[in-house]
């Protein structure tokens, strides 16, 4: 499904009151809502709203657990941390369980970190049936979300929930999550705007199959819901 708004404003206000909706009705079925998070600059708002009034108060954070859907291999304390940024405008607001809060150990060797993660999420999931409640995604002007990059190998990854690279455009190790494991969520909301992302959204959303190069094609839950929140810019090439 796709959601178009004017501004990235409008759009994280939408999809600010999209989450929480879904975690209110979630929670009047479930004990748990497990949710994966995004890094990078385009949730930054949404986190922001989300961590103040109204949504604040409407969330119940006891029952929050967080995921990361991808980390850079570089420490917490570096900037481009993805779970640094996440705490930041988000968790650090929020009173969240801290032993629930489950980022990518990047103390660790890359390898070794994906491991643990992935045995992490063997504790919370089956090998079959439903895996998260609720992943979100950005995607990068390439196409390329999560850590699937364009023509990289983990692109094609059937087996491993967790996996970790070399990622040589950017001379550092990646860990992400898989898109099997990722395709098996009971939602999916892609958040994505501004006009340098139309061309990649158009030929994910609408162009031929091509998910080498456009590596958000992967994602395509096998009985969830898939959702795009898009600005009028990213969309303006399907409009």
């Amino acid at each position: 499904m796709l959601h178009i708004y004017k501004s990235p404003q409008e759009l994280s206000a939408a999809l600010a009151e999209w989450i929480t909706q879904t975690i209110e009705s979630t929670l009047q079925q479930r004990e748990r809502f497990t949710w994966v998070v995004t890094g990078g600059n385009s949730p930054k708002q949404l986190y922001e709203l989300l961590a103040a009034s109204p949504f604040r108060e409407r969330i119940d954070w006891s029952k929050m657990h967080i995921f990361w859907g991808d980390e850079r291999a570089v420490p917490f304390t570096d900037s481009r941390n993805n779970a640094k940024m996440t705490f930041e405008h988000l968790l650090n607001k929020v009173p969240v369980v801290r032993e629930q809060v489950h980022i990518m150990n990047t103390d660790l060797p890359p390898a070794g970190s994906a491991k643990a993660y992935e045995d992490l999420l063997h504790e919370y999931f089956k090998d079959d049936g439903p895996s998260f409640d609720l992943v979100l995604n950005g995607m990068g002007d390439d196409g390329h979300t999560l850590s699937l990059f364009p023509h990289t190998p983990v692109i094609h990854e059937k087996q491993a929930w967790v996996q970790s690279f070399y990622l040589e455009a950017q001379q550092m190790h990646r860990i992400t999550l898989t898109a099997p494991l990722v395709n098996r969520a009971r939602k999916i909301a892609f958040i994505t705007f501004g006009a340098n992302k139309a061309n990649a959204l158009y030929e994910v959303l609408k162009g031929a199959p091509n998910a080498d190069q456009f590596p958000s094609q992967l994602i395509q839950p096998a009985s969830g819901e898939l959702h795009w929140f898009v600005d009028e810019a990213a969309a303006s090439r399907i409009q």
